[in-house]
């Protein structure tokens, strides 16, 4: 595609697409919702990891904020492009195999969608730990429809007052999403101030209170327990290493999420500037939020320690699992206890505690409607460029890709009735950093393949460079540490990301005959720049072999 055409997408869009409405601002709003992810996985990692989750946090975010660099560059090679990073990485791909580019963008829906689902079974949680005591009907009630123990010990599809408030939730967002980008991030910016507020307290409040505590931060060890079930300081043999792998693997789906600023480049007044300006600050409001609230949370709570040993009998199975107190104990690891936990840090009485539970609500109705917006548009703009169905490239009056939303709705109602969000959540995440993997390497690519295309942001190449090294990284806490949460972990993420295979298939060789839609073929620019396919040469799939070396290398040495 020239600079000429794609100036001309940007001034006058199309009737019934996306609309340009929103500046940089807009997207930012929108993205506020990634620091609400803390919420999802803060005790999982810290009764994984042990001491060193609150530097697990910090360290991924690090890693998650030279990344978006990359992301950056790429989006602003297609300012007529909407649906987030994975569209622009799969240009980059699509002409060195065309099952690559739908895979790009199908693990990045696989990693975004359900935040849906887990985001609004957490808020119902929430919601029914104030309104109701624990051992309350309406919380032990449950039907289960189908017992998935085969795949992890005690997961089942089921329904139960969290399924059924969840699904409330979950139409409250798809109505305020129906709207329009514009409205949305009208509903944001509201939602952003008071969800982000209690954030901010929790991280900040106990550390000028002295409440954190630094023994709660050490000794800097991998968790380990003793034959007794009681708490001690593991080594960093290659079990300890294993787990601090586990833990950076998990803490990626929620620490890189602020990526999904790109999401809204096609909705960008002014594409040029506000791309940057979207991503750069999301990403510093995601690094202060992302290392001052797992200092605090664990500080204050600390580790815990063995409360009532568990019970086995004679043939040794557990019949009752032992309880800990602190961040081990049960109902932390699921996520279900952490709004209590943290509105207890505050220590402002009954009142406060319950409305900074009730702020912790709207800041995960927040991350819903910011996984709603980009996971939306992803599939919006898969369908436009021929990788998923057809009928998924609808809008609305109002510019909101309804189908798309509606797919994500039903498929998230699925998710929501599964009985552990943590193991949906790592699965998820073996398709993020998939995803993470294609996309920073066709930075590079595109330097090779595009090198006169206009760069309304160009990273520095050592930036690029770490991004790349950064994509192989990934993909070793991704062999290393996936199966941390569920031995069947990896392998079932893996068959879920290839579950594209049959759906591309469908819509190229069947409905399209074969070829792609005149403006994807124009964005994979074959005509203007007669062998622009063969720049790279041999290069992206010498980068795709190394990876899956990498794969097969760290499962290999990982220990559980």
């Amino acid at each position: 595609m020239s600079i000429t055409a794609t100036n001309e997408a940007v001034a006058a869009p199309e009737a019934g697409s996306l609309q340009r409405k929103i500046s940089w601002t807009g997207a930012f709003w929108i993205a506020s919702g990634v620091p609400a992810l803390v919420l999802f996985s803060i005790g999982a990692i810290g009764a994984t990891v042990g001491a060193p989750a609150w530097f697990v946090w910090i360290l991924s975010i690090i890693f998650g904020f030279i990344q978006a660099f990359s992301y950056a560059e790429i989006a602003g090679l297609f300012p007529h492009k909407s649906g987030g990073a994975s569209v622009y990485g799969a240009i980059a791909w699509v002409r060195y195999g065309k099952l690559l580019a739908p895979f790009s963008v199908w693990c990045n829906w696989l990693a975004w969608s359900p935040v849906l689902s887990i985001g609004s079974g957490l808020a119902a949680g929430y919601v029914l730990s104030i309104l109701f005591a624990p051992d309350a009907a309406i919380n032990t009630w449950q039907l289960t429809l189908v017992d998935l123990g085969w795949l992890k010990a005690g997961l089942a599809l089921r329904i139960n007052a969290t399924f059924l408030l969840g699904a409330v939730l979950l139409l409250v967002a798809f109505a305020i999403q129906h709207r329009g980008i514009s409205q949305t991030a009208k509903v944001q910016v509201i939602l952003g101030v008071v969800a982000l507020l209690p954030l901010i307290l929790i991280g900040l409040v106990p550390l000028i209170t002295g409440d954190v505590l630094a023994a709660n931060l050490g000794p800097f060890a991998p968790l380990a327990k003793d034959e007794a079930g009681k708490v001690i300081a593991g080594e960093w043999n290659m079990a300890g290493l294993t787990l601090m792998a586990g833990g950076l693997f998990i803490a990626a789906w929620s620490t890189y999420g602020f990526e999904t600023a790109v999401c809204y480049t096609r909705e960008f007044r002014d594409p040029k500037t506000d791309t940057f300006k979207a991503i750069l600050y999301s990403g510093l409001l995601c690094i202060f939020v992302f290392t001052i609230v797992p200092i605090s949370f664990q500080g204050v709570l600390g580790l815990g320690q063995l409360v009532t040993p568990a019970v086995v009998d004679a043939s040794g199975t557990v019949t009752t699992p032992a309880v800990y107190s602190g961040i081990l104990s049960a109902d932390i690891y699921s996520g279900m206890g952490v709004a209590s936990a943290m509105a207890d840090m505050i220590k402002g009485g009954p009142i406060v505690h319950t409305v900074i539970v009730v702020m912790l609500i709207l800041a995960l109705m927040l991350a819903i409607i910011t996984s709603m917006a980009g996971s939306s548009r992803t599939l919006y703009q898969a369908s436009v460029d021929g990788w998923l169905p057809k009928y998924l490239s609808h809008v609305n009056e109002n510019g909101a890709p309804t189908r798309a939303m509606w797919t994500d709705l039903g498929f998230n109602l699925i998710l929501l009735m599964m009985s552990d969000y943590v193991f949906i959540l790592a699965i998820s995440n073996v398709c993020y950093i998939l995803f993470n993997f294609l996309n920073l390497n066709s930075a590079w690519m595109h330097r090779i393949d595009r090198p006169t295309w206009e760069r309304p942001f160009k990273a520095p190449v050592w930036l690029i460079g770490m991004g790349t090294v950064l994509a192989y990284v990934n993909l070793f806490l991704l062999g290393m540490g996936a199966d941390i949460w569920g031995a069947g972990t990896l392998v079932t993420g893996l068959i879920v990301s290839a579950a594209i295979i049959p759906v591309f298939l469908f819509r190229h060789y069947v409905t399209d005959k074969g070829q792609f839609p005149a403006a994807m073929m124009e964005d994979m620019h074959l005509k203007a720049e007669p062998g622009a396919s063969t720049r790279a040469g041999m290069l992206p799939y010498l980068a795709l072999v190394a990876g899956a070396v990498v794969i097969i290398v760290a499962r290999s040495i990982a220990v559980y």
